[in-house]
């Protein structure tokens, strides 16, 4: 039945809500990064934008300026306190190290494990990949307390290499999900005419599947990229001096109140990389999350 006129813009307008209703807290997120301090703790209205933007929140941030001698210099002195440490340009750089290192590592072994169960038929196949897809379901808590007994003896507590490789742990299944999705969208006849040309496997694999999916590991290196970034669970029982974007901002809660001005200035930052990287391929993200992994 053909949709009418109005039924397509009563569609329109109610996608438009969904979205804005998903998308608000995100724009007040980033709006509350530019308000003053007086703007933000007013207790008479909300503030909208009859305030006088600063960009204060990301100086403290991003480029380790005091909070105190900031305030001072532009007269607004209101709410100033705190023994926290804002600075966060460490943590990005820390965050950015183990987000884009388990990401490397993830898809690394991802392409390869997945290429085989695409290609490979064996007893129980079907089993083995529920039995992969069944490990993402798995809870983080649930495995801390081992991981934190197994690192403290392989001396990787509080190192960039030990959350490496427990985010690698945890994205690894969704990624070879994910790519086996991408790979069986590639005829297996096109397999079969290279290796009829004397290609060997990994001939195959190297020179002929992988860059007909490229754009698939594009999407699931970002999808990787983003759990990463935003762990927040393992990161905070596994490392003391290192502490990832997402445990950072914890520490802003101090014993004067919550600096919502510096969170939101951190978290909209935080959120700008994932963004960026969903828009460039989120054509294949949503091709591969919708193709349905698990079917034969």
């Amino acid at each position: 039945m053909q949709e009418t006129f109005w039924q397509k813009r009563l569609r329109d307008v109610a996608a438009v809500l969904v979205v804005g209703i998903f998308m608000f807290p995100l724009f007040w997120w980033a709006l509350t990064s530019f308000k003053p301090t007086s703007a933000i703790f007013n207790k008479d209205e909300i503030v909208w934008f009859n305030f006088k933007p600063t960009l204060v929140n990301y100086a403290v941030t991003m480029l380790g300026k005091s909070r105190a001698e900031l305030a001072i210099e532009s007269g607004n002195t209101f709410g100033v306190g705190g023994a926290s440490s804002y600075d966060s340009r460490q943590t990005i750089i820390d965050s950015l190290i183990i987000a884009v290192g388990a990401t490397a590592l993830t898809v690394l072994l991802a392409v390869i494990a997945s290429y085989a169960l695409s290609r490979m038929r064996f007893r129980w196949r079907q089993a083995y990949l529920n039995w992969i897809l069944s490990q993402r379901f798995m809870p983080p808590i649930a495995i801390i307390v081992p991981v934190v007994f197994m690192f403290h003896y392989m001396s990787l507590l509080d190192t960039r290499l030990g959350l490496i490789l427990v985010d690698t742990l945890i994205n690894l299944p969704i990624a070879v999900l994910l790519m086996k999705s991408f790979y069986d969208d590639v005829p297996v006849d096109v397999d079969e005419a290279a290796m009829i040309d004397g290609a060997s496997r990994l001939q195959i694999f190297w020179r002929v599947v992988l860059p007909m999916v490229k754009g698939g590991v594009a999407a699931t290196a970002v999808l990787c990229f983003i759990f990463s970034w935003t762990e927040f669970l393992l990161s905070l029982f596994l490392t003391n001096s290192i502490r990832t974007l997402p445990v950072k901002i914890t520490t802003f809660v101090t014993s004067t109140g919550s600096e919502w001005g510096f969170i939101a200035a951190l978290g909209t930052t935080a959120v700008i990389p994932s963004f960026i990287f969903i828009l460039l391929v989120q054509k294949q993200l949503v091709r591969g999350l919708t193709l349905g992994s698990l079917k034969e």
